[in-house]
């Protein structure tokens, strides 16, 4: 991902012990080059480099945040009204004001990005080709949210907000589109600082802030760099050795390939993204439920028992269940959904009388659904999986076989735009979860 040098710092290569305090210290054995990079600009290794070793440092004041923003003032000031959903708002309208004002000690950070063409974010694709490209992978869906979020934020808090501020706003230069698209430069490019563990039940998440130098290393899941934080400073730290050429890459996180091209705009190319996952809908067991009951009073039965574990908030119509390639992720929620689906009526009236509690000490043991622990599911849990997993391919318009070919046909490949290429990984490996699924519970 690229972004230039932060404005109003210098980056100095390390000469000695004692650094400026506003300046952002670069490791000499570092370069910051698009040759060799894998998108835009990245970090390579000029020399080797060890475990442990430190890249670069960042003072907090080299931060662009709504805290060192040049109209932090009015945002603290204003910061009860100014609170939403996301948490970023004050963030955006920092960034609204410092990329229009041309006077900003912010405007070399965004000297490469004049127009923000480069973000390619499903958001900014045309309706028809997302759903095209993306049906069955949940992007097309977070999108909508996204936009109908977008839309809600800057005509209810930003919009109030500006023109209480018309030295400083304009809604005909800070336009929603503006908004947009700045949305999407946070999504890619900032930061959240993580909760200590204390405060992770008390508190909200950290809201989000730009780091130069940090946002320009790219990301991929088997990473060999780290952003440490400290009260100081920031660090981007090796944590494997890199040898001379190789690229350095910063972690995001966890994120499975929707995720990724969602809020970043790419996807790993499979095998890559070793934390990649698969949705089912959890109404989806519900509706394969619904498909197998043979009578009026089965399906009477499966209403019953959905309602109950949504009493349990076991399930919900727009929760899903998520499946790694290892395990699956949300092992509770779809334990107990094959299980209560799965009883006879009986089984039922009596579980439901004791509220959903029973010894389940001889299961405890084992309640992670790993791949092992999948493949001995009880026969009508298999079945009920299996179905449900089907019908969860059948919402792509295409099928595994079609995806592999395309990608083992490296001319037919090439051909394809980079959204298409992007839109192929995001669909092969979600499939390739799904049919290791089937194999395991057959």
């Amino acid at each position: 991902m690229a972004l230039s040098p932060s404005p109003h710092v210098s980056i100095h290569r390390r000469r000695s012990r004692a650094a400026p305090r506003r300046r952002i210290v670069l490791n000499p054995k570092v370069r910051l080059s698009r040759e060799g990079a894998v998108a835009g600009y990245g970090m390579l290794a000029a020399e080797d480099l060890e475990a442990g070793e430190v890249l670069f440092t960042i003072p907090r004041t080299a931060l662009l945040s709504q805290h060192t923003t040049s109209i932090h003032a009015l945002l603290q000031e204003a910061q009860e009204s100014l609170q939403s959903q996301s948490g970023w708002v004050p963030l955006l309208l920092a960034l609204l004001h410092e990329y229009t004002a041309s006077n900003s000690h912010w405007q070399p950070y965004f000297s490469l990005w004049q127009d923000f063409r480069s973000l390619d974010h499903p958001m900014f694709w045309p309706e028809e080709e997302r759903t095209r490209l993306l049906q069955g992978t949940g992007i097309p869906e977070a999108v909508d949210k996204d936009l109908a979020n977008i839309h809600l934020e800057y005509n209810s808090i930003i919009l109030p907000f500006m023109k209480s501020h018309p030295k400083i706003f304009d809604p005909k230069l800070h336009t929603v589109e503006l908004y947009k698209e700045l949305v999407a430069f946070v999504m890619a490019y900032s930061f959240q600082e993580p909760l200590e563990e204390e405060d992770e039940d008390e508190k909200g998440p950290n809201p989000p802030m730009m780091v130069p130098v940090a946002d320009i290393l790219n990301h991929v899941a088997n990473h060999n760099a780290n952003l440490e934080y400290s009260p100081q400073c920031l660090r981007m730290v090796t944590t494997q050795p890199v040898r001379k050429g190789q690229e350095i890459f910063n972690t995001y996180g966890q994120m499975a390939n929707w995720q990724l091209l969602h809020m970043y705009g790419f996807a790993e190319p499979y095998p890559g993204n070793t934390h990649d996952t698969a949705d089912i809908q959890m109404v989806t067991l519900r509706r394969a439920a619904l498909q197998r009951a043979k009578s009026e009073a089965q399906q009477q039965l499966v209403s019953e028992q959905w309602d109950f574990l949504c009493q349990l908030e076991m399930v919900g119509e727009e929760g899903a269940f998520v499946l790694g390639w290892d395990e699956v992720l949300t092992e509770e929620e779809l334990s107990m959904t094959l299980k209560v689906l799965c009883m006879s009526e009986e089984e039922f009236k009596e579980y439901k009388e004791q509220d959903g509690w029973e010894d389940d000490s001889g299961e405890e043991e084992n309640s992670t659904l790993s791949n092992e622990a999948l493949s001995r599911l009880k026969p009508p849990c298999k079945k009920l999986l299996y179905d449900s997993v089907l019908l969860t391919l059948e919402s792509y318009r295409t099928d595994l076989r079609a995806e592999q070919d395309l990608l083992n046909n490296k001319e037919a490949y090439e051909k394809l735009s980079r959204r298409e290429q992007q839109a192929l990984h995001v669909r092969y490996g979600q499939k390739r979860i799904l049919h290791q699924l089937l194999e395991l519970v057959q």
